[in-house]
């Protein structure tokens, strides 16, 4: 293979690495796409939901060919199956075919310039003088060197290629979810336009069950909980398929025609996303919502901000890790109070007892359902001093 070499390349092609991609080529540096995979989008590992302001911030119109489903609001369901209904009204979204969602991204960076291989495994990082300057991957077979000025890890929540920078991308298992889901033909007597989730700690220890309606009788099906394995010697498929068989009236007449699982890294983001020539980015910086375990928006909204950083370091011929830390500070100041009120939260939510969470269910409505994903709790406390005074040494706990 002959020398390459690149102002930058990015290890993963999922959302946060083609907006990246994107990003980069925009600016006119050449980049370089790495995926492991044969195939873009598969397999997906998330129910596929994003809100309308994920796409607005990287620029996207959403497209009937991979933004098939709208949705318009949620249902919240307690353990005995009182629901709250919550409206987003301004804050719409849709459900994303993954698939085509990608390969959309791909296309589109490929078009502004970016470079893409595929089936193409980055094993390393090559490190000179301290710097990151490129990466050693095989390709059908061959083993060689690319260089670059700066590397990017966008290769998921088990990126290979952060730890070889000597990146800490470790969870603590609490901070660690597992999830199992099905994609289901054959839905009845659910609205299509509403996400459902479902609580409890028989139903989900520690997490929830979801139905992301995709369009007609179609819906991913999911659940994710605390750990792969639950007290009892569970797994989350254990628990999913308990859920199924209870609701003979929405599952009687349906069968998956799709399988994922996956690890979901709820625990908040990496205290460290660069390195001197090095960013992390996406579900490999753990850029997750700690409360629903989503990240496609957040993901990609790191991959514009890492581009657009690692485009001015290179203008400026300045790769260092003080230079790149531009991208952190960014980060950090869009989103890091959020996050870390959402984990808060989360750490509130995981000790709410079952009953407790029916007290919810008859307090709250579904426009404090939206103030909490927000992260704007502070209501809470002020509404369980009236109506549930018990859990309030609880929620000052970890919400004050």
């Amino acid at each position: 293979m002959d020398k390459m070499d690149y102002d930058v390349i990015i290890v993963g092609a999922g959302p946060a690495g083609s907006i990246a991609a994107r990003t980069i080529a925009e600016n006119n540096f050449n980049v370089l796409v790495i995926e492991k995979k044969q195939e873009m989008g598969t397999p997906k590992r998330c129910a596929e939901g994003i809100n309308i302001e994920g796409l607005k911030n990287v620029g996207l119109k959403p497209n009937p060919l991979w933004a098939i489903n709208k949705i318009n609001g949620a249902v919240l369901y307690s353990p005995s199956g009182k629901s709250i209904r919550a409206v987003f009204e301004d804050m719409s979204g849709f459900v994303l075919e993954r698939k085509i969602f990608e390969k959309h991204l791909a296309a589109d960076a490929i078009r502004k310039g970016a470079k893409y291989m595929v089936k193409t495994r980055a094993i390393e990082v090559i490190k000179d003088n301290g710097f990151v300057n490129g990466i050693k991957v095989e390709y059908m077979g061959e083993v060689f060197d690319i260089n670059a000025r700066i590397v990017i890890a966008a290769d998921g929540v088990d990126s290979r290629i952060a730890r070889s920078a000597g990146i800490n991308t470790i969870n603590a298992l609490k901070d660690y979810h597992s999830g199992f889901q099905y994609e289901m033909a054959g839905i009845d007597n659910i609205d299509g336009n509403l996400l459902h989730l479902y609580f409890g700690e028989k139903i989900a220890p520690k997490g929830y069950v979801w139905i992301f309606p995709k369009g007609k009788d179609v819906a991913n099906v999911g659940i994710g909980i605390l750990s792969a394995l639950s007290d009892e010697g569970s797994r989350a498929k254990d628990y999913l398929d308990r859920f199924i068989e209870s609701h003979p009236e929405i599952f009687k007449n349906a069968s998956p025609i799709e399988i994922n699982a996956g690890g979901i890294p709820v625990g908040g983001f990496l205290d460290t996303l660069v390195d001197n020539g090095f960013m992390v980015v996406g579900d490999a910086a753990h850029q997750v919502n700690p409360i629903h375990g989503g990240g496609i928006a957040l993901a990609m909204d790191a991959g514009k901000i890492a581009g657009n950083v690692a485009s001015d370091a290179l203008s400026k011929g300045n790769v260092s890790k003080e230079s790149l830390y531009e991208y952190q500070r960014l980060w950090e100041m869009k989103f890091g109070n959020k996050l870390k009120s959402l984990l808060r939260l989360r750490s509130f939510l995981e000790r709410v007892t079952d009953d407790e969470f029916e007290i919810f269910a008859d307090i709250l409505s579904g426009e404090d359902i939206i103030k909490l994903t927000k992260s704007k709790y502070r209501f809470l406390i002020k509404l369980l001093m009236k109506k549930a005074p018990h859990m309030l040494p609880l929620a000052k706990r970890f919400l004050s």
